[in-house]
């Protein structure tokens, strides 16, 4: 099937010919050479944010859909079995295999708790928005957050090397996240893996620990509770505090939450959560709107960063 810009057969180019000026047949070639150009580059030439950023997933955010408790993407899961350094879990993960790889976050939970009692819920959200997420159980409840840093990284090391979905996770782009004692887990794996794409503490600590986030060169998340007496403000400030101005970071403290509000459904911290995690992960620009300066205040007492969060693969030469 010929195009309708394809030029016509010898007898009616002659006629054609004949029938136009000069100018008209300059006019004829120089429409068809353009329309010719035209079909050659749209199928060869990738979408702009496509050839910017390979990472990029899913259509453009807006207000509505970072709230949403589901995204684009339709998920599935699985049991993981305890060994390889931790006492196993579940994995949730995109079942799309079209879009290459995904980044990924490990997250472990807080002194004597169990990641399918407390956060679970996360799993197939934090999915559903193009995330690979390995919930480990801790090899003993009573781990104190040092344990709680190597499980994380025995969680990450098994994901990208052996686990039946490692052919889906990017091990260049990989996370970790914890609450309370495994928030504190967090940031020491964070210290211990400069590696890491970003980290997220959710109440990390407790008073009476030492978190010094001085020499961390991973972009840092704390998100905290405004009435939470264990993991006061005052102690999340200090944390805050010491961390480097040369790194990216943010914290967002949520009103009327206590510690243990981090446990069960909680859409204001996705709302913050999930575009933190498309700009550091995915190195998704178009997410940083929702965080510099912060959208939505509804539910937040208090927000700090150091906007304008952008990736460091992104980042100026000298900054």
């Amino acid at each position: 099937m010929k195009l309708p810009t394809d030029p016509p057969s010898p007898q009616g180019r002659g006629a054609r010919a004949r029938s136009l000026p000069r100018s008209g047949i300059v006019t004829w070639l120089a429409v068809g050479l353009a329309a010719v150009l035209g079909l050659t580059m749209a199928m060869t030439t990738p979408p702009a944010a496509a050839a910017d950023n390979p990472y990029q997933r899913g259509p453009d955010p807006t207000l509505a859909s970072v709230a949403a408790s589901r995204g684009p993407f339709a998920t599935t899961q699985a049991t993981v079995p305890p060994g390889n350094g931790f006492n196993g879990g579940y994995v949730y993960y995109p079942t799309d295999t079209s879009l290459g790889t995904w980044g990924a976050v490990a997250i472990v939970p807080g002194y004597s708790a169990l990641f399918a009692n407390e956060e679970a819920w996360m799993g197939p959200w934090l999915a559903s928005f193009g995330f690979v997420v390995l919930g480990i159980e801790t090899n003993s409840r009573t781990d104190g957050a040092d344990a709680r840093a190597t499980q994380l990284l025995a969680g990450l090391d098994y994901l990208t090397r052996s686990s039946p979905v490692r052919d889906r996770v990017d091990p260049n782009r990989l996370s970790v996240m914890g609450h309370s004692a495994g928030g504190a887990g967090t940031l020491l794996a964070a210290l211990r893996r400069p590696s890491l794409k970003t980290a997220v503490g959710l109440a990390p600590g407790a008073p009476g620990n030492s978190l010094n986030m001085s020499t961390t060169q991973v972009p840092t998340m704390l998100i905290s509770g405004q009435n939470d007496g264990t993991v006061t403000p005052s102690y999340v400030q200090g944390i805050y505090n010491t961390l480097p101005a040369s790194v990216e970071h943010a914290w967002a403290e949520l009103a009327g939450n206590d510690h243990l509000s981090f446990t069960r459904p909680n859409p204001t911290e996705m709302r913050i959560l999930i575009p933190w995690l498309k700009i550091f992960l995915d190195n998704d620009t178009r997410y940083t709107q929702f965080l510099c300066p912060l959208a939505d205040s509804t539910g937040v007492s208090r927000y700090n960063s150091t906007c304008p969060l952008v990736p460091p693969d992104h980042e100026p030469t000298v900054r």
